[in-house]
């Protein structure tokens, strides 16, 4: 099993928690960031992105919970390389971040849609993975939706570490 803390990620040239992440930024006027062109993109429905096919077994710092990941090629590639545990911290009061040992694929993604508390995610420009405690801001397509944690936000919110492994 790979256990990685979040601070490995600076070794890589990732940007440090706390400096602002981008699709953090985009609900914020100002910033100057730009976004990618919508004109003609719908936004698919909430749901779309979080079907729920794949069962997992999860546990928040050692305590299980149910859990569930959608049948998206993103969600499809992180279930291959369970059993996974990762170091979680803190990013903007909204959501838990940590680093998978390598890029998750983001080939065949759908449309953004808004994260909801319970919602685990993946920001590909900085490949980590969200667990959101809070809503998230605006949709981005960067952050892909991969699955679901059906445990209190307070849960999410405290966890230090996320294993993640193949249901039996």
């Amino acid at each position: 099993m790979t256990v990685l803390t979040p601070r490995t990620s600076l070794l890589h040239g990732r940007p440090a928690a706390g400096r602002g992440c981008p699709h953090q930024q985009l609900a914020t006027v100002g910033l100057g960031i730009a976004t990618p062109p919508t004109a003609g993109r719908q936004d698919a429905p909430a749901t779309a992105d979080r079907s729920t096919p794949m069962n997992i077994r999860v546990t928040l710092d050692g305590t299980p919970v149910e859990a569930v990941l959608n049948d998206s090629p993103a969600a499809r590639d992180l279930a291959a390389m369970l059993p996974l545990t990762v170091a979680l911290e803190d990013f903007h009061g909204t959501e838990r971040i940590g680093y998978p040992p390598r890029k998750i694929s983001t080939s065949g993604t759908s449309a953004p849609a808004v994260a909801k508390a319970g919602d685990i995610a993946y920001y590909a420009p900085w490949g980590n993975l969200a667990l959101f405690h809070k809503d998230g801001p605006a949709p981005s397509p960067d952050l892909l939706i991969l699955g679901r944690l059906d445990t209190d936000p307070d849960a999410i919110a405290r966890a230090r570490k996320i294993t993640i492994q193949t249901a039996p």
